[in-house]
């Protein structure tokens, strides 16, 4: 005579579903995010502005300057080098100039009398969004 044995199933969750659940969370996060370089290499404390803003997306050529330093393109230069960078961009290029607000006169008209002098005249002054 045989014995009937039942062999016992070992009960376990099935995983599949949590992993694909996952991996769309996963694929949503990373295409939800932006990603964004690093803009500026100089802290700045930018002065406030009421009036609209305007978003140049392409090629951006953006110049900061502060009190001790300059920054073209977010790498630290002098005026010299500053100069010799933009000689050969296009004169229509929009130029994005954030100038710190503690920075004297005189070294913000040293920069606009090298614009100048270069004849690049389309600049984008940037200002933080006055809260009143």
């Amino acid at each position: 005579m045989r014995r009937l044995v039942k062999k016992r199933e070992l009960i376990s969750m099935d995983l599949t579903p949590l992993i694909d659940v996952v991996f769309l969370l996963l694929i949503f996060f990373i295409v939800a995010s932006e990603f964004k370089k690093n803009e500026t290499i100089l802290n700045l404390s930018l002065p406030a502005s009421q009036s609209s803003s305007q978003i140049v997306k392409k090629e951006e050529v953006v110049i900061e300057i502060t009190k001790e330093k300059l920054a073209y393109n977010s790498k630290e230069t002098d005026f010299l080098q500053l100069e010799e960078s933009l000689k050969d961009i296009d004169k229509k290029r929009a130029l994005i100039v954030r100038i710190d607000k503690e920075v004297k006169y005189e070294r913000v008209v040293k920069l606009l009398d090298l614009l100048n002098k270069l004849s690049l005249s389309n600049l984008l002054l940037v200002t933080k969004e006055d809260k009143k």
